[in-house]
């Protein structure tokens, strides 16, 4: 740590030592090992996730953290969505779930879209529903063809795929 702050300080940077924290990447089956790390007048703390270019990456890469964030995210554009159905469009509809859940849903999603996780189906549950509420069909009403019509990411064995019909 002393040479990193004696470089930042010879190519004047300045290091925020409060936000600056590190993370030991492991299996789950591995025993965190006690490492500390001491900077000028503190201790550096070890983290088990932190956001990065609006991921959330933890210490054994199991984007579970990210899942969750995302799930939240698109509940809300769920209700967004409920609200506003009565007074627009299904194009206007369609153009704001682009906005507000599908943009949530692609970023990033080459690295955690392709996972076997545990609340990627609770995802695609949401965006279901998102779908039903824009076409106004019932629950028990199947999505496949909803997917396609709408031009929507569709979910295929535990991955995220573009519509074949764009």
């Amino acid at each position: 740590m002393t040479e990193i702050t004696s470089w930042f300080q010879s190519n004047l940077l300045s290091l925020n030592y409060n936000k600056t924290h590190f993370m030991q990447f492991r299996t789950n089956k591995q025993n965190e090992g006690k490492i500390q790390i001491l900077i000028p007048n503190s201790i550096n703390s070890n983290i088990n996730s932190t956001k990065f270019l609006g991921l959330i990456i933890d210490n054994s890469l199991s984007w579970k953290d990210h899942i969750t964030a995302i799930t939240s995210k698109l509940n809300k554009a769920c209700y967004a969505i409920r609200l506003l159905e009565p007074f627009m469009t299904m194009n206007t509809l369609r153009m704001i779930y682009f906005s507000y859940a599908h943009s949530v849903l692609s970023y990033g999603i080459i690295f955690w879209g392709n996972l076997h996780a545990h609340n990627t189906n609770s995802n695609f549950k949401i965006q279901k529903r998102i779908i039903r509420i824009i076409t106004n069909s019932s629950s028990r009403n199947t999505c496949r063809q909803l997917f396609k019509h709408l031009k929507f990411f569709h979910y295929y064995h535990n991955t995220f795929s573009p519509c074949l019909s764009l």
